[in-house]
This record gives C-alpha cells, sequence and structure tokens, in this order.
C-alpha cells in the first residue's frame, strides 16, 4: 500500500501507485480541461503531486505544452531569478565492487584504468580547480570498502577545505559517495559537507535488482532509504536524481516526484536539488544497448515538468549534456551546471591517454570555465559561484522558508553579483570580464532592497581593491 509517511522503500516508492498513476495520466493526456486546472494549480507556486505532474507530462495538446513550458519558464525566473550556480566534479577514486551494467566502473571491467588519489594528488587537483576559479566542487567516488573507504573519504574532505592557493578557496564541498550508515552520515555532517547526493539511477525495483546484478548496490530498499539515514545523521540538504535511459521515464518521473513528497512528510523538507543525467556513452557502456533511451524535445519535457512539480528545488544538468542541449534546458528549470568537468580521476592536472582512460562518462560539453561563464552572460545569466546559504546555516528547512517566502531574492542576487565579480578579477580572460563588469552594473539594480543593493556596491568594490569573501 502507498504511504509516502512510511520508512519502508517499497511504501513510498509504491509499484501499484506508480502504475495507477500513469494510467490515470494516460487516460487523461486530451482532457483539456482537467490540464488546465492543473496548470492553474501550479501558478499558486506551491507545487505538484505526483500524480497531476505526470498528468502534464503526458498531456500531449501541442498548444496546452507550451503554456507548461511558459510555466516553468516563469516558475524559475521568479524563483532563481538570471543566476545559474557553477560547480565542477572531482573524482576522487573509480575502484568499485558493484556489477552496476550501466557503468563502466563495475567491477568486471578488466581494462578501465582503475585509479585513487592520495592527499598529494587531491591537493594538485584542488588547486588546478582553483585556479580555474571553482569554489563548489562534488566529489565522487565508486563503492569499494577497502580502497575508498569513510575514512579515506573524510581526509580528503579535510584536505579539499585546508588548500588556500592565491586568493582560490573550495568553501564548499557536496559529496555523492555509495548508500551508508546514520553513523557515516554523521560524519559527513561533521565534515562540514554541503550536500549529499545519491542518485537512484531506477525506480523501478524489478529493473533495479537486474541493473545491479551484484555487490552492495544490489540491495534496493537499502539504497532507497539512504536519504533518510543522510537526515537522520544530520544532513538536511540532501539531492535525488535518475539515471534517464534505464527504464521507461513516465515511471522514473513519478518514482522521482514520490520520493522528494516523501522527504517532505516525513523530514519537513524535500531534496535540494535534483538532478536529470542521461545515459551516456563510457568505456565498456554503450547507451543504444539500452532500450528507454529519450530524445531532447522529451528530455526538456522532463524538465519543465519538474520545475513545474517542485518550484523550491534546484536542479542540476552536466556536462553529460552538450551546449545545445544545456542552453535549452537553462530556459525551463535548471539552476546549476557543471563548467570545465573532468569525469577521470586526476583529470584536472593531467589528461589521460586514450589506453588509461579512468572515466565515468565521456562528457559533451568540453568547454574551459571561462568560455562557459561568458557564454551564461552572454545569454543574460549571471554565474554564481556563492556558497553563502551553507556557510551562513541556511540549509534544509530553513533554507526552503526562506525560499517560499521570496525573502532569499535579497541575499542570493547581491552574493551572486560579489562572487562573480571575483571571478572576473582573479580568473577571466579580459573579454569575459568586460562582458561580466557591464552585467554586474545592470543586475546590481535588480536588487528589491536599497539598503542591500548599497551594502552590495560598497562589498563590490572592495573586491575591485583587492578584498574578497564578502557574503549576505
Amino acid at each position: 500500500m502507498y504511504d509516502k509517511y512510511s520508512m519502508v522503500a517499497d511504501d513510498f516508492i509504491n509499484d501499484e501507485e506508480i502504475k495507477a498513476t500513469l494510467k490515470y495520466a494516460e487516460e487523461n493526456k486530451h482532457n483539456e480541461k482537467l490540464i488546465r486546472e492543473i496548470i492553474e494549480e501550479a501558478k499558486l507556486l506551491k507545487g505538484l503531486d505526483h500524480r497531476k505532474a505526470s498528468v502534464l507530462l503526458h498531456c500531449d495538446i501541442p498548444e496546452l505544452n507550451a503554456e507548461i513550458f511558459a510555466l516553468a519558464g516563469k516558475i524559475k525566473k521568479d524563483f532563481y531569478g538570471d543566476r545559474i550556480v557553477m560547480f565542477a566534479p572531482l573524482y576522487l577514486s573509480n575502484y568499485c565492487v558493484n556489477g552496476c551494467v550501466y557503468c563502466p566502473y563495475h567491477a568486471k571491467n578488466k581494462h578501465i584504468a582503475r585509479k585513487k588519489l592520495s592527499q598529494e594528488e587531491i591537493v594538485r587537483e584542488v588547486t588546478a580547480l582553483q585556479d580555474m576559479g571553482h569554489k563548489r566542487l562534488a566529489i565522487e567516488t565508486g563503492e569499494d570498502p577497502l580502497n575508498c573507504p569513510i575514512e579515506y573519504v573524510l581526509e580528503s574532505i579535510r584536505t579539499i577545505y585546508s588548500i588556500k592557493h592565491k586568493n582560490g578557496a573550495i568553501r564548499r564541498v557536496n559529496v555523492n559517495i555509495a548508500a551508508t550508515t546514520v553513523e557515516n552520515y554523521r560524519k559527513l555532517k561533521e565534515a562540514g559537507i554541503g550536500t549529499y547526493i545519491l542518485f537512484q539511477e531506477t525506480y523501478h525495483k524489478e529493473s533495479y535488482l537486474k541493473l545491479h546484478p551484484t555487490g552492495p548496490k544490489h540491495d534496493y530498499n537499502y539504497h532507497t532509504e539512504a536519504m533518510d539515514r543522510a537526515m537522520e545523521g544530520g544532513i538536511d540538504d540532501v539531492g535525488c536524481g535518475v539515471l534517464f535511459g534505464l527504464e521507461l521515464y513516465r515511471y522514473e518521473f513519478a518514482g522521482l516526484l514520490m520520493h522528494a513528497e516523501h522527504l517532505e512528510a516525513v523530514h519537513g523538507v524535500g531534496p535540494h536539488t535534483i538532478s536529470v543525467p542521461r545515459v551516456k556513452h563510457a568505456d565498456d557502456i554503450d547507451p543504444d544497448s539500452f532500450d528507454n533511451g529519450i530524445d531532447d524535445e522529451t528530455f526538456l519535457k522532463i524538465i519543465a515538468c519538474i520545475r513545474v512539480a517542485v518550484p523550491y528545488t534546484g536542479m542540476i544538468i552536466s556536462t553529460r549534456e552538450n551546449k545545445s542541449v544545456r542552453e535549452k534546458a537553462l530556459r525551463y528549470g535548471i539552476s546549476q551546471i557543471s563548467g570545465g568537468s573532468k569525469t577521470s580521476v586526476g583529470g584536472y592536472v593531467e589528461p589521460e591517454d586514450e589506453d588509461e582512460n579512468s572515466a565515468q562518462f565521456d562528457v559533451s560539453d568540453n568547454r574551459p570555465l571561462d568560455e562557459v561563464v561568458k557564454w551564461l552572460m552572454e545569454l543574460g545569466y549571471v554565474p554564481s559561484f556563492c556558497t553563502a546559504c551553507y556557510r551562513e546555516g541556511r540549509t534544509g528547512d530553513r533554507f526552503m522558508a526562506l525560499c517560499k517566502s521570496g525573502q532569499i531574492q535579497n541575499c542570493c542576487l547581491p552574493n551572486a553579483l560579489m562572487t562573480l565579480k571575483e571571478y572576473l578579477m582573479d580568473y577571466a580572460s579580459p573579454e569575459t570580464r568586460e562582458i561580466g563588469d557591464k552585467l554586474i552594473s545592470q543586475q546590481l539594480m535588480e536588487i528589491p532592497n536599497e539598503k542591500t543593493r548599497s551594502i552590495a556596491a560598497r562589498h563590490l568594490a572592495e573586491i575591485e581593491g583587492g578584498e574578497r569573501d564578502f557574503r549576505f
């Protein structure tokens, strides 16, 4: 029986409920009256449950789909303005004991180059990332209790935070590691992590068990209940996601929203972020071998419907996607993107030869960070390197309360402009800096509170004079 308050995965991600939802959505995909009612409800900015959102996803009436996309774009603008948060992944290790059939890290892959960074190598990688201008990292590892125990992850986090190079510093470390225990989540919280990220891969239990035939990740319930353990361990910012292409996308969409509803119901706060990766080519992995790939138009519809359903949740798109897709996705819901990314272990310092590939997937957007920043600004966006909410304790339900009230706007835009100014001063090319300075002057006038605007202007001048790290 479906129960979003249950702590058992089979109850809050209930197969019968998802199938009933998909049946209902299919039956109503031409129900113009119902679809318009759901769109009007979404305009109240309270979000939609998985069943109503699924009706919008199924809708194939062109003029109503246009309204859904337009509403998604408006919601994105209302909550996030023109800000796009920047980050980079840092792969610490690709040793893994699991048998995931869609990932080149799987234990049976004998020709991928297995690597694990030493603390000295982490210093070099993070220094390279700081020299690019990054302030926010997402660390990634395979699952291997011997080669990559929690103690190694914790030591690596301490190392990352300790590195101060010129004007560079990593101010927020998000963590994407395998499902673990409440005790280990407490240790991660004490280490000062930002968001704990864990992709479900697929919510379809039967498919999940086939796709994860061996290793600890085979345990569907333990994996799916990880976010509850993380929150019990004190981590109130968690990030969800599925790997689109493994299972039917409409099933995954409903499951993803049900997971968000469960976290909101039990813990009072839903996911801080939702990621939307698609299966991509990698060593030993052919994406065409999976039967559920989705085209770009469908992918963008999914993004738009997620944005409408969970307006307060950040949405992430990585360099798995190319420039064209990322540009379109930014219009309809994406609020965070990676830039200048390497998905190999040690790839920021030394590019790999073809015969020593350690990457998790092929990168489709290979542009350096400065080019991505310039591109975003030319599109009218404000690239943000802000980590203020995390450092000021505005996480979990405290962040959501500010977001829902609209008060967060008086923090986010000035913080974004000040961190962008730091980037322009310390790392940008002359052309990028010229574009950025004009953008900052324009956006400064968009700060609604006059006092906040005045303080931000003063701090921007102080950054120009050499000072760093101001935040609201």
